[in-house]
């Protein structure tokens, strides 16, 4: 298995010329969605699949409990979850206020099984010539926003 990515030009609004360049994006094949997730679970841990999706569910609200009071929640060699946000900086300490905040997002950190993962998978680039119409490359957000299968069909199998 590899990470595949597609060459998409790009105009960068930084500088004043609005340069067009080539630039490599990362290539989302399919979106997992949380009964996929429940279902491969099931089949690599042999346990009922009701049974992971109580677990998942009660593993959800419970980091939800834990950063709603500002906690960091470390999933051991998974990775660790930490609620944040952002501020716009002021001239005086007296201006920062709760208006000033803005961006609130949750970080998730990999623990040390992903960060072995990620630097030892392969990359290949994704033939444009092969690609459909409707599959677009990750936007950097996790995906295409629209909730769909960018690559259309269903995910690998990784146990096969």
């Amino acid at each position: 298995m590899a990470l595949k990515y597609v060459v998409k030009k790009t105009t960068f609004g930084f500088d004043k010329e609005k340069a067009e360049k080539y630039v490599a994006r990362p290539f989302n094949v399919v979106t997992v969605d949380f009964k996929m997730l429940c279902d491969q679970v099931t089949k690599v841990g042999f346990v009922p699949r009701g049974t992971v999706k109580s677990v998942l569910d009660g593993l959800i609200d419970s980091l939800i409990t834990y950063m709603e009071i500002g906690a960091s929640v470390s999933l051991g060699e998974f990775g660790t979850f930490r609620p944040s946000f952002g501020c716009k900086s002021q001239d005086d300490e007296k201006e920062v206020t709760t208006e000033t905040l803005k961006n609130r997002k949750i970080i998730f950190t990999p623990g040390s099984l992903f960060k072995g993962m990620i630097k030892s998978i392969s990359i290949q680039k994704l033939d444009s010539s092969k690609t459909s119409s409707s599959a677009t490359p990750d936007n950097g957000n996790g995906g295409s926003g629209e909730g769909g299968n960018e690559g259309g069909g269903e995910a690998p199998d990784p146990a096969a």
